[in-house]
């Protein structure tokens, strides 16, 4: 009974706690219910307000759009009428102005060619007094006036005048340690400037003028043009540019060099075979002396072919003609070989010459053909050198063959006519021996008769 009593007040005092929490939520479940009410509240006054913001900023800008539109209704109709009246006026400017237009054309194109003109003229030195005109009515977009039609044509009467002119002028100098100093120089006409220097090139830009880098031959000094009336003068026509070609044109040294070594080799042979041909030239050119000497005085026996010709008869003249035919004939023969000296080394060098030429023109077009290889054939400067070679060495080497050809065929002549002339004295002697041997033999037979 005690447990079950127990046991019921237990339960009884669960029961009461359940009832009491059961209270609780229920009283926290409304605050919080009453809050989140109050917090929607809050959040649709907002929501509204923003909507009632939204509302007005799109009326304004549907206001903007409005005025917008209209503002460009009107521009566009502005911009209509405005092409409708600059049509007209354009149509009245072509009908009032005429002919005008093309007058207009022609005056700006040609103030824009006198211009250019003067841009590197000489005459800019002290014969340029309009170019400001000329300039305005080259850059002109509207019809030129009286004054500066009038300066045009007087632009265009004063370059006729200066290209006449043969005029003393001062002007800055560029020396060629690059200092600039004031020196006197002679205008000619349109065409160039000169200095007691040589022709000057002229800096328009710079106001400065130097010296080109080669003159021409026999130019003529200022002091000439000064003191004579009629003295000549080089002209260059196309003011300047023929003199700077001038410098670019190779002297001999540079087309030699051009050849590279092959043309080196092909100069020294010609060189050596110069020297051999001078030589050889100066010994027959003497031998043909003494043998003259020789044939003047035949007793008196000298150091020269004819001279141990004879000296070798008188030495073998007992002997019988056959064998004093041969000694003549080997003595001729050693004669022969002292007189051909150096002439086979002469013709060896004139063969040798033209084939070096070709071989240096193999090469250049060797080379040629490498650097259009690597760079292509679009710029013909970087092909010059190997052509140049192959040309160069192709004309040394005929240059070389040709006085070696001739100085071989000279002197085979010169030795060729000693040898004959050798030869005749020898059978001279021959014959005389046979005449002797003759009459020594019927003088015998006289005698044994």
């Amino acid at each position: 009974m005690k447990y079950q009593l127990i046991l019921c007040l237990l339960a009884l005092s669960v029961l009461s706690h359940e009832a009491h929490s059961d209270d609780n939520l229920v009283i926290k479940a409304k605050a919080e219910s009453a809050l989140q009410e109050q917090h929607n509240l809050e959040r649709e006054s907002k929501f509204k307000q923003t909507e009632k913001e939204l509302n007005l900023l799109r009326a304004s800008l549907l206001e903007k759009r409005e005025q917008t539109q209209k503002r460009n209704d009107k521009l566009v109709t502005q911009f209509t009428e405005n092409e409708k009246k600059l049509a007209k006026l354009e149509e009245k400017l072509r009908l009032e102005t005429g002919s005008l237009g093309e007058v207009f054309g022609v005056v700006r194109q040609t103030a824009k060619q006198l211009e250019s003109e003067l841009v590197n003229s000489v005459t800019s030195v002290d014969a340029q007094n309009y170019n400001h005109i000329v300039n305005n009515v080259a850059a002109a977009t509207e019809l030129p006036s009286m004054q500066q039609l009038t300066g045009l044509w007087r632009a265009f009467e004063e370059q006729v005048q200066a290209s006449s002119q043969l005029v003393p002028v001062k002007l800055n100098f560029v020396n060629g340690a690059g200092e600039v100093q004031p020196q006197e120089a002679f205008r000619i006409g349109s065409l160039g400037l000169i200095s007691q220097h040589g022709y000057l090139k002229w800096d328009a830009q710079e106001r400065e003028a130097q010296l080109y880098s080669k003159q021409p031959d026999n130019m003529t000094s200022i002091s000439t043009l000064r003191s004579e009336q009629g003295a000549s003068l080089i002209l260059d026509p196309t003011r300047g540019q023929l003199l700077e070609q001038l410098a670019q044109r190779p002297s001999i040294m540079d087309r030699v060099k051009a050849g590279g070594v092959v043309g080196q080799v092909i100069i020294g042979l010609l060189l050596v075979g110069l020297v051999i041909a001078t030589v050889r030239g100066v010994s027959l050119s003497m031998t043909r002396q003494k043998i003259r000497s020789q044939l003047k005085s035949p007793h008196i026996l000298g150091n020269n072919p004819l001279g141990r010709i004879l000296s070798v008869y008188s030495k073998d003249k007992r002997l019988n003609v056959e064998a004093l035919e041969l000694r003549l004939l080997e003595a001729v023969v050693d004669e022969q070989a002292l007189l051909e000296k150096g002439l086979s080394m002469l013709k060896l060098l004139a063969a040798l010459a033209p084939m070096l030429g070709l071989l240096g023109t193999v090469i250049g077009m060797i080379e040629t053909f490498q650097i259009i290889t690597q760079f292509g054939n679009g710029d013909p400067k970087v092909m010059a050198g190997g052509i140049s070679m192959a040309l160069v060495t192709t004309v040394l080497g005929l240059i070389a063959a040709m006085p070696l050809l001739l100085a071989h065929n000279v002197l085979s002549s010169q030795a060729e006519l000693i040898r004959n002339t050798l030869e005749k004295q020898g059978i001279s002697l021959v014959a005389q021996q046979a005449e002797k041997d003759s009459i020594g033999n019927e003088a015998s037979l006289e005698r044994v008769a």
